[in-house]
C-alpha cells in the first residue's frame, strides 16, 4: 500500500510523491510506495498502455478497462498484487466479472482523466479498492471526482495532485462522497482554502492532510474543528505571517506534525499560553527555509507542550555561523527536543552543545543573553574559555648549521625529507650532497647528535624545533 509514515530526512520530489511540481523541492517523504504495490504499478502502467495522441475526454472507466485488461497487464493467479482472473460467480453486474479484478491500490496518474464514466462499472471493480492515485490528470469537475469516490466504498487514500481544480466549486453533497477518506493529497491543485475547509468538515475520519504548491498566503478559521487530523503537509506556500499558522491550531486541535517548509515564515508572534493552548499535541514541526532571523523564535519553539522533533535548516539566524556551531546553539536552546533535522540528540551531545553555548556567551553583555544562559550556567557553572590549541605539525624551524668553523642560521621546511635539506644546504657550506654527512642536535636533550642518515625520512618526524642545530660533517675521502 502507500504510505503516510512521517520522514523528516526527505528533500526531493517523484512522480510518487504527494508534491508534484518539476524543479521544486518540498518535504514530502512520508508517502512511500511499498515494492510490489504502488511502483509496480506505475511501471507495469508504463510498460503495457500504449501511448495515445489524444488523452483529453478519457474516463476512469475506459482507463482501468484499457490497463488492467489480460491484453495488457501481466496477470498472476494466487495472492499479491497484480490482476487476478476470478470466477463467473465472483463480481456482479459488469460484462468484465469473468475477465479481471483490480488490485487494492490503483496508480492512474498522467492517463488524461476528466470525467468518471459508469459508476456501476467503477462500482463492480473496485469494492475493494482502499488507494488511488489520480495525480496529473484533467480531472476538473467535483461531481466527476465524486462519482469515483462514491463508487469505491474502502476508499482511505485519495492522491488529487496537479489536478486543475482552480476556480472549481464543491457542492457540499458532492463533499460527502469522500466521507471514508483518511489521506488525502490536494497538492498543486489550486484549490480554494474554502473548499479544503468543506471538505474536512465532510470526511469524519481524515488524519493526514496535503496541501502543497497551492499559493495560499492566508487562511480562514473555520467555525468546525476536524479533531481527527495528525498531519498536515503545506510546503511551498506563501504563509509569511503566524497569526495564519495559528488558524491551524484551532481547526485540527490533535494536529501532531506540521510541515511548512518553504513558506518564509517571518517569526513566530505568539506568547507561551497561546502557543501552549493553540498546539497542545504538536510533536514535530518543519521551519525549513523560513524567514526566521531571532533567537526569540527559536526560544519560542519551547512553549509547545510536545515538541521533540524539529527542522529549522535554511533559515537566515544561522548563516553567519558553521555547520557545528548552529547545531550546538539549536540544540542548547531546545533542551526538549529529542531530534534535530532528523539526527537523533543524544545525551552526551547535548551536554557539549550546552557547554559550548556557555561559553559562546561569554562576553556577552548582560540585558543580551539569552533566557536559557543562566538555568545551563546554574547546571554546569560558569565555564572558561577552551584553550586554543594547534597541533598540526609546525611548518618550518629557525637552526643554527654548523660546517667545520662557519655558523650558519637558517630557516629550514620541516615537510621536506633528509635528501632535500642536503640540496638546500649545498649552498650554504659548498660541498655537494654526497659529500656531507648531516647530524641533527636537540638543544633540550642529554643525548648526542643524532644522524640524519635516511634520505627519505621527513624532517618533522625528528621533532625539529627553533634553536636547533644541525651539524654538517665533510666525508671523508
Amino acid at each position: 500500500m502507500i504510505r503516510s509514515d512521517i520522514n523528516f530526512t526527505y528533500s526531493g520530489v517523484s512522480d510518487r510523491s504527494p508534491v508534484q511540481k518539476p524543479h521544486q523541492t518540498a518535504d514530502c517523504s512520508h508517502i512511500k510506495a511499498d515494492v510490489g504495490s504502488a511502483e509496480e504499478e506505475a511501471a507495469q502502467q508504463e510498460s503495457v498502455m500504449e501511448p495515445r495522441e489524444d488523452r483529453e475526454g478519457r474516463s476512469f472507466v475506459e482507463v482501468i478497462n484499457e490497463k488492467y485488461s489480460p491484453e495488457n497487464f501481466p496477470y498472476r493467479r494466487g495472492p499479491g498484487m497484480g490482476v487476478v482472473v476470478v470466477p463467473t460467480a465472483g463480481l456482479q453486474g459488469s460484462p468484465m466479472k469473468d475477465r479481471l479484478n483490480l488490485p487494492s491500490v490503483l496508480v492512474l496518474n498522467c492517463c488524461g482523466i476528466s470525467k468518471a464514466g459508469d459508476q456501476a462499472e467503477i462500482a463492480a471493480f473496485c469494492a475493494h479498492v482502499m488507494e488511488l492515485d489520480l495525480s496529473h490528470n484533467n480531472l476538473q469537475d467535483w461531481q466527476e471526482i465524486s462519482k469515483i469516490a462514491s463508487s469505491i466504498p474502502n476508499l482511505e487514500f485519495l492522491n488529487l495532485s496537479s489536478n486543475p481544480l482552480a476556480g472549481t466549486i464543491l457542492e457540499p453533497q458532492c463533499a460527502e462522497a469522500f466521507s471514508r477518506v483518511r489521506r488525502l493529497v490536494l497538492n498543486n491543485t489550486q484549490i480554494s482554502w474554502d473548499t479544503v475547509m468543506l471538505l474536512t468538515q465532510n470526511i469524519p475520519k481524515l488524519e493526514e492532510l496535503f496541501l502543497c504548491l497551492n499559493e495560499y498566503s492566508s487562511v480562514s478559521a473555520s467555525s468546525v474543528a476536524c479533531p481527527t487530523l495528525r498531519l498536515l503537509h503545506i510546503t511551498d506556500n506563501s504563509l509569511h505571517n503566524w497569526a495564519e499558522v495559528g488558524k491551524f491550531g484551532s481547526m485540527f486541535p490533535s494536529l501532531d506534525t506540521l510541515i511548512m517548509a518553504n513558506n518564509n515564515l517571518a517569526s513566530i508572534q505568539d506568547n507561551k499560553d497561546i502557543l501552549a493552548r493553540l498546539f497542545p499535541n504538536l510533536r514535530r514541526i518543519n521551519l525549513n527555509n523560513s524567514g526566521l532571523n531571532r533567537w526569540e523564535d527559536i526560544e519560542k519553539l519551547n512553549f509547545f507542550p510536545k515538541l521533540d522533533e524539529v527542522r529549522l535548516q535554511g533559515i537566515p539566524l544561522l548563516q553567519a555561523y558553521t555547520k557545528a556551531e548552529r547545531r550546538n546553539l539549536m540544540i542548547a536552546q531546545l533542551p526538549s527536543v529529542s531530534n534535530l533535522n532528523g539526527s537523533v540528540v543524544t545525551d552526551s551531545e547535548r551536554e557539549d552543545a550546552e557547554r559550548f553555548f556557555i561559553r559562546h556567551y561569554l562576553d556577552c553583555p548582560e540585558k543580551e543573553l539569552p533566557f536559557i544562559y543562566h538555568s545551563l550556567v546554574t547546571k554546569y557553572g560558569k565555564l572558561e574559555p577552551l584553550a586554543e590549541i594547534d597541533l598540526r605539525p609546525r611548518c618550518r624551524a629557525q637552526v643554527e648549521v654548523h660546517c667545520e668553523e662557519k655558523v650558519e642560521q637558517l630557516c629550514i621546511r620541516l615537510d621536506q625529507t633528509v635528501a632535500e635539506l642536503k640540496k638546500q644546504l649545498t649552498t650554504v657550506v659548498q660541498l655537494s650532497t654526497n659529500s656531507m654527512r648531516l647530524y641533527y642536535i636537540d638543544k633540550d636533550s642529554a643525548f648526542g647528535p643524532e644522524e640524519l642518515k635516511y634520505n627519505n625520512r621527513a624532517l618533522h618526524s625528528y621533532s625539529i624545533q627553533d634553536g636547533d642545530e644541525i651539524l654538517v660533517v665533510p666525508k671523508t675521502k
